[in-house]
């Protein structure tokens, strides 16, 4: 048979062909995103490989000829050489095709769907997951705790948007040997940006469709306020200062709309049947109650395990761990308590209580970086930890909002309950009638593993079994509690319906107990 010589066109189409997205990004690394997307417009993003000018190229077609919109950037090395800009006039319910190109250069072609008219009612489908660390071990190259299973599957849901809710960087890794340095400047925390951006599942899911970025605690430093200046690890930083530089690094690498009065605070409707709210958990807060030592337990020297929890509940576990059996001390409780502590700061809370009680979508979803029910267990950096103002909010959403759920992450593990104003008081349980639904991590230390660390190999088994699962008085009484998977919730919502099923690292339905743990919301006039 005679050979026949491939011509340099027939090369090149050859290339083409095979190796698109390598060919493609010339002059640019990570992928594209679309940021915050609403249904006119959507903030898009790119990393180049050099500083200087570009051009934002967004159509209604990959061919980039059909309703072509174009708009100049800049890539500064005073903000890693990462551009983005925000798209508007576009059409409500539509699919576009974004990219960036320079002079000899140009990114990967990324899409995503606005959100239908605020009139439509249209289905719409979205995932959210949370915590994910692509750090490897010293001297290793494969991540650590997996390659991005949750993502694969995320983006194999075909979503409208999808949402990562938190811990979107590792700021002190949980992966043995990575803790320390810490990365405290804004260059450190460029570079874990970019140790998770070189993950080829990430980059496929950002591209694919809208993609909501929001910070939680490690993007700054674990349980961090702006308000504390003292961390573990013998970290010693203002804690004004470490907000900015964490602030500057996550606006850089994920294209959101933050503003210094409002922080990352913002809402987007998708049609007749949902609007999402983000609440930025951050940004406002009081200092922690365990600040200053004087939660510290008098058997451990260390913040006690379950402050919150009733005496009779911490002399029946004290057997199991005997520090319950001390005492909380009362200035302790007393900061839990104070209704002058904030968690959203006042300005943010009143702002989305008007918000949430004048939205007209049939479903209310509260992106909420930090779990709102109760669970006891070292409650200083969430909802528990700041109980006035916890118990307000449950009790405004409960008087004023109908068809509202929270939607979670931290916890990194599949819990939901209702967001009870008390669970193991006296008095027994009062519900709120709200769910709360934590799913995660996507890549980190899942919570059996913390509580394994901390107590003894499997011991998460006996917690779950022995405090979780129970019904009060004698435990929480989970709906559902799956300790030990990496996860990620897929949320349906139609007119009648909004439908939560999370799911494990390989797409199956999670259950707890040979239950499962689908959660429905009917919609109620």
């Amino acid at each position: 048979m005679r050979m026949h010589r491939l011509t340099p066109l027939a090369l090149t189409i050859l290339l083409l062909a095979v190796a698109p997205s390598a060919y493609a990004a010339r002059g640019f690394s990570y992928g594209v995103t679309a940021g915050d997307v609403n249904a006119t417009g959507a903030v898009l993003w790119a990393k180049a490989k050099k500083s200087g000018r570009y051009t934002l190229e967004v159509a209604r077609n990959k061919r980039f000829t059909k309703g072509l919109h174009s708009a100049r950037v800049q890539a500064k090395r005073s903000h890693d050489n990462t551009v983005q800009a925000r798209m508007g006039r576009l059409t409500p319910g539509k699919r576009y095709f974004f990219r960036f190109v320079g002079r000899h250069s140009k990114s990967a072609t990324g899409s995503f769907t606005t959100a239908p008219k605020a009139s439509q009612s249209k289905t719409v489908e979205f995932a959210w997951s949370g915590d994910q660390d692509f750090n490897s071990t010293p001297g290793q190259t494969k991540p650590y705790w997996n390659d991005g299973g949750v993502l694969r599957q995320m983006k194999r849901e075909k979503n409208a948007f999808n949402v990562m809710l938190g811990d979107t960087i590792y700021s002190d890794s949980e992966v043995p040997g990575r803790l320390n340095p810490i990365a405290l400047t804004v260059k450190q925390k460029w570079a874990k940006y970019k140790i998770n951006l070189k993950n080829r599942s990430l980059q496929a899911l950002r591209a694919s469709a809208g993609f909501y970025s929001q910070w939680d605690d490690h993007e700054f430093v674990n349980d961090f306020s702006p308000k504390e200046n003292s961390f573990d690890n013998n970290v010693n930083v203002k804690g004004s200062t470490l907000y900015r530089r964490g602030t500057q690094a996550f606006r850089d690498y994920a294209p959101v709309h933050w503003t210094k009065r409002n922080g990352l605070y913002r809402s987007f409707r998708w049609g007749k049947n949902l609007e999402v709210f983000f609440l930025d958990e951050r940004s406002f807060r009081s200092a922690n109650a365990d600040e200053g030592h004087v939660c510290d337990n008098k058997q451990t020297g260390q913040p006690d395990l379950a402050p919150t929890a009733p005496q009779s509940t911490r002399a029946a576990f004290a057997a199991v761990t005997p520090s319950l059996a001390e005492s909380v001390p009362k200035e302790c409780t007393d900061r839990i308590n104070d209704p002058n502590r904030t968690f959203l700061g006042k300005r943010q809370l009143a702002t989305f209580k008007r918000a949430v009680k004048r939205s007209t979508a049939r479903f209310k979803v509260v992106m909420n970086e930090m779990p709102i029910q109760q669970y006891y267990i070292l409650p200083y950096d969430r909802w528990e930890g700041f109980a006035a103002e916890r118990t307000d909010l449950l009790r405004y959403l409960k008087q004023n909002v109908k068809n509202v759920i929270f939607l979670t992450t931290d916890v990194h593990a599949t819990l939901i309950n209702d967001a009870r104003f008390k669970t193991l008081e006296s008095g027994g349980p009062e519900n709120s009638g709200i769910t709360d639904m934590t799913v995660g991590p996507v890549a980190t230390a899942d919570f059996g593993k913390e509580i394994d660390g901390t107590t003894g190999p499997n011991s998460h088994v006996l917690v779950d079994a022995g405090f979780l699962t129970p019904p009060p008085p004698g435990g929480i009484g989970m709906q559902c509690s799956v300790l030990d998977q990496f996860s990620y919730g897929q949320v349906k919502v139609t007119s009648k319906q909004l439908t939560i099923t999370p799911k494990d690292i390989s797409g199956t339905p999670q259950t707890d107990n040979g239950h499962s743990c689908q959660v429905t919301l009917n919609y109620v006039q």
